[in-house]
């Protein structure tokens, strides 16, 4: 496999854990502010205090389901209900969190998917109920803005508690029709946008779909195959772009290495636990054959409308060279 950086190995962890609960994203979070203060070596209770603090914030303002079982609560969960109703303290709620709040997080956390080795050790080594040994993989993440990371983090957190909602509702996840007051730039509301942007653009590598560069601020969402042929707004079809990339593109029908790039970064969706996974295999299909003969079909319909006149790309734009096809979770999902 070829060699990745510490970033790529760590978004893989955070997009791709097989998630039953939140937890590794409250520890993700931890690790980040250890590493941005420069603390290579966490004492356990640290840990715990960090890891109680994140977990006790984000259910206090979002109480929302954190595990996907219906009518359970997370250890975390019950600690901090103890708390509140005054059964116990705080010191003896940390030390409940270092007690039973980690036996599984902290072994399993440098996980991608269900492999142990690909990531195994990158980032820390730990005594379990004594400390943690954060390497300089994670020290040094900041070749990638922590801030940046942290975002990542915080969308998936989101996305996780959507699903776990979806679940205890047992209600139908429907996201047709609701996407653009959601994502796109013109929704109605634009704090989404900024909420989820940094979790889709992972799937994307965290470039511009376009030209392959790394994304900024000013970051569009666009249809693949225009709007005004398909008419919807289905995740398999958005992407992330620049907007000088966007404008350049407009209405045009993009070159066929774009629908090959579209079918890579659908993949990537589907190697994950992301709801709208489903949606995407009811959509294009069961098997990553069947979904990129679905895609190639309504570009071939698309352009029996359009006529083979093809936007190739932003001016300089190579698709040998493209970094997106360089990034660990696109190895990872189109092997």
């Amino acid at each position: 496999m070829p060699e990745f950086s510490p970033s790529d190995y760590w978004k893989g962890i955070v997009l791709y854990g097989l998630n039953a609960a939140t937890y590794k994203m409250a520890l993700a979070k931890c690790l980040l502010k250890f590493a941005q203060a420069g603390q290579n070596r966490v004492l356990w209770e640290e840990l715990a205090t960090s890891f109680y603090d994140e977990y006790r914030h984000r259910i206090t303002i979002n109480p929302t389901p954190q595990m996907a079982i219906p009518g359970r609560l997370t250890v975390l969960e019950r600690i901090v209900k103890e708390e509140a109703l005054g059964i116990i303290n705080r010191t003896q709620a940390i030390e409940k969190v270092g007690l039973n709040g980690f036996n599984d997080v902290v072994p399993r956390f440098q996980t991608i998917g269900t492999d142990a080795n690909i990531a195994k050790g990158a980032f820390y080594e730990f005594d379990f109920g004594r400390t943690l040994e954060l390497k300089d993989n994670l020290l040094h993440l900041g070749e990638t803005s922590f801030k940046e990371l942290n975002d990542e983090v915080e969308a998936r957190w989101s996305l996780l508690e959507g699903a776990f909602s979806i679940t205890h509702s047992q209600e139908e996840y429907k996201l047709a029709n609701d996407i653009r007051n959601i994502y796109l730039k013109q929704g109605s509301d634009r704090k989404q946008l900024t909420k989820n942007i940094p979790f889709l653009s992972g799937y994307q590598g965290n470039v511009c779909f376009y030209c392959g560069e790394a994304l900024g601020s000013d970051i569009h969402v666009d249809h693949v195959l225009p709007w005004q042929i398909l008419r919807h707004d289905e995740i398999w079809n958005l992407v992330l772009s620049h907007e000088h990339c966007n404008l350049q593109k407009s209405d045009q029908l993009v070159g066929p290495h774009f629908i090959k790039k579209l079918i890579a970064r659908n993949e990537n969706i589907m190697g994950s636990n992301h709801p709208w996974k489903h949606k995407i295999e009811i959509l294009l299909g069961r098997t990553s054959r069947e979904r990129a003969s679905s895609l190639t079909h309504h570009y071939d319909q698309v352009t029996k409308v359009r006529g083979k006149v093809f936007w190739g790309g932003s001016q300089g734009y190579n698709p040998e060279y493209d970094s997106f096809y360089r990034r660990l979770v696109t190895v990872l999902n189109n092997r």
